[in-house]
């Protein structure tokens, strides 16, 4: 698959079905882009996807995780309750 290097790029061979190939080759043109600028744009929001999809799932899985279901109002309440319970752990030791 791979062609060839030079300077900082690496030519990869890439094959298409001819109605795909055409379809590629005109919004290239249409664009103003070349085919390996359009293929490049191509690759970043097909890895952009994937990498908000894993996030995604990641988020769904600690969610389903979660004791309990906090909101933003509820950020101040639980900073006091953890620094309360610190100081209490503090004054039982010293």
């Amino acid at each position: 698959m791979t062609t060839g290097t030079r300077g900082n790029t690496k030519t990869i061979t890439v094959s298409f079905p001819i109605e795909l190939a055409a379809q590629a080759e005109q919004l290239a043109k249409t664009e103003s882009r070349t085919m390996s600028e359009l293929l490049r744009e191509a690759f970043r929001a097909y890895r952009a996807g994937a990498v908000r999809k894993r996030l995604a799932t990641g988020k769904a899985y600690a969610q389903g995780r979660a004791l309990h279901s906090y909101a933003e109002q509820d950020v101040e309440w639980l900073v006091d309750e953890a620094r309360a319970e610190l100081d209490a752990k503090r004054r039982k030791r010293g």
